[in-house]
């Protein structure tokens, strides 16, 4: 990784990481099709509905929604988190994050390991138009309200 790459990326330049279009693509299959993108904007978005940061899909429901969320990776993540939990305790409304697998945090145990899937990616994603993968390990991590409170092993990308 070269320096500028792991300075942008340790950095809270920017948390914002378009995800690759190939794992999304895998992920649509499993768990889509997705129909709403909270926290994207018109150039990374997965998703024909997407929330800009202007718009503040924190503020928004995502009742009935199939949501995709790949939320930006700095301070106020666990706002992303604990969102998504809570919008998923509504019938027909599923989140499924795409986030770093910090297992130490907070957040993590307060709401992830409340998850009812989580999936462990095997390897390091290359995020954005970057050439070199992220320096840290990924989770996806599926709220639906069923309760199953599953965690399976690596996901392959």
């Amino acid at each position: 990784m070269n320096s500028e790459t792991k300075t942008v990326m340790f950095s809270s330049k920017t948390g914002e990481w378009a995800t690759p279009q190939d794992f999304f693509d895998k992920l649509n299959w499993r768990f889509g099709p997705f129909d709403l993108d909270p926290c994207a904007d018109c150039v990374n978005t997965k998703c024909a509905n997407f929330f800009t940061e202007a718009e503040d899909g924190l503020s928004k429901s995502w009742e009935g929604f199939n949501s995709f969320i790949n939320p930006p990776y700095g301070r106020g993540i666990e706002k992303w988190i604990a969102k998504a939990y809570k919008e998923t305790r509504e019938n027909g409304t599923r989140a499924v994050m795409l986030i770093p697998a910090r297992t130490d945090t907070k957040y993590w145990h307060q709401y992830v390991m409340k998850a009812d899937e989580i999936y462990f990616v095997k390897g390091r994603l290359k995020f954005g138009d970057s050439e070199n993968p992220a320096p840290f390990p990924s989770a996806v991590v599926v709220f639906d309200g069923s309760s199953r409170q599953q965690i399976f092993g690596a996901m392959n990308r």
